[in-house]
């Protein structure tokens, strides 16, 4: 499959906005055996140094979580955020609400820290809007539930999980915020793209819950990783054939594109890869891997263009390059390799 061109220059479209996420330098590190966390002024450093042509990033999306944030404290940690975007130059976009300390179907302890967690973000969140340096952005969820558990009873489960998400949606009500539920074949009961779907579908709170597609997870639901009967492509795929390829994608994205409040570009080999505590989901690569197996800015096009034209749903979009090596995230070339393919996205799909 053909791969992304580097960027040349910017067609002067200022939207999306293009940003760069903390992450990370936190996802799948700090355990025991594995690498160590990359603290948020480096994140920071490395996503303010990248350039080119002229264009750089214009926010970045931050993780809620120590060593990043102290989600106890949440007002003072979004004031303390807030000043650091504000000396970089740097405006705050989605926030991902650290809920895997509890469980959308867990037990009434479990779901209360859950909860708890998505309150603790969205008061986060309101306070970065309140402070002028978050203009666009949701509060980012997903179900804490591990695919194996759900499977134990998927009617209940699913049910139990449309209740914790309407409760989880009241709460972000409350403070005017959406939430993005992520597409991630690791997350019982969100694992297929007709299983998130069908969550949205039952909440029924497009206002207030919606999806969050990242195109390297998102393009395993194609495989039917952990959901079998839910594939849209053929066992043993040739990744040669496009056609039969491009066709799936429309197909899922088709499905769950009048769902996505938020996008991460990102590229996938088509495996799947954990480490630390994150486990069994898509492996990120850089945009250039040889391995990669989309053609970023063309699949791009199929989450960010319906049939009427450019959706416009987010002002915003992210890289996700969830656990990199340590070694690549704190090389530059890194960071103006990937700044390139998100301004090709922009110079395709983009508005002034």
């Amino acid at each position: 499959m053909s791969k992304t061109k580097t960027a040349k220059g910017s067609k002067g479209n200022v939207y999306p906005k293009l940003h760069n996420a903390a992450w990370p330098g936190v996802v799948g590190k700090g355990a025991p055996g594995g690498e160590p966390c990359i603290d948020l002024d480096t994140m920071i450093a490395l996503t303010v140094a990248a350039e080119v042509d002229g264009v750089k990033f214009d926010g970045i999306d931050p993780f809620l979580s120590p060593p990043h944030f102290d989600i106890d404290h949440p007002e003072e940690a979004a004031k303390q955020l807030a000043d650091k975007a504000i000396a970089n130059n740097l405006e705050i976009g989605t926030v991902v609400a650290p809920i895997w300390g509890g469980s959308a179907t867990g037990d009434d302890a479990a779901k209360t820290t859950f909860l708890n967690a998505i309150r603790n973000a969205c008061i986060a969140a309101k306070t970065l809007r309140k402070l002028g340096v978050r203009p666009n952005g949701c509060v980012r969820i997903d179900t804490s539930t591990g695919v194996d558990a759900w499977l134990k009873n998927p009617v209940e489960n699913q049910k139990i999980i449309v209740a914790t998400f309407t409760q989880a949606c009241e709460i972000a009500a409350e403070y005017d915020e959406v939430l993005a539920c992520e597409g991630e074949i690791c997350w019982g009961g969100i694992h297929s793209w007709r299983r998130v779907n069908e969550v949205l579908e039952m909440v029924d709170r497009p206002q207030t819950l919606g999806f969050q597609a990242d195109m390297a997870h998102s393009m395993l639901y194609l495989l039917g990783y952990n959901a079998p009967e839910d594939r849209l492509l053929p066992e043993n795929f040739d990744w040669s054939d496009t056609e039969t390829f491009d066709a799936a994608y429309k197909k899922m994205t088709n499905v769950l594109r009048h769902w996505t409040v938020d996008f991460h570009i990102a590229q996938n080999d088509g495996t799947v890869f954990g480490s630390g505590t994150h486990d069994k989901t898509g492996r990120h690569c850089l945009p250039n891997d040889p391995n990669g197996k989309l053609n970023i800015t063309h699949h791009a096009g199929f989450w960010l263009k319906d049939e009427d034209g450019l959706t416009k749903r987010f002002n915003h979009i992210c890289w996700d390059g969830c656990m990199f090596p340590n070694a690549t995230m704190m090389k530059p070339e890194t960071w103006n390799l990937i700044l390139a393919a998100m301004i090709d996205v922009r110079n395709n799909y983009g508005w002034k």
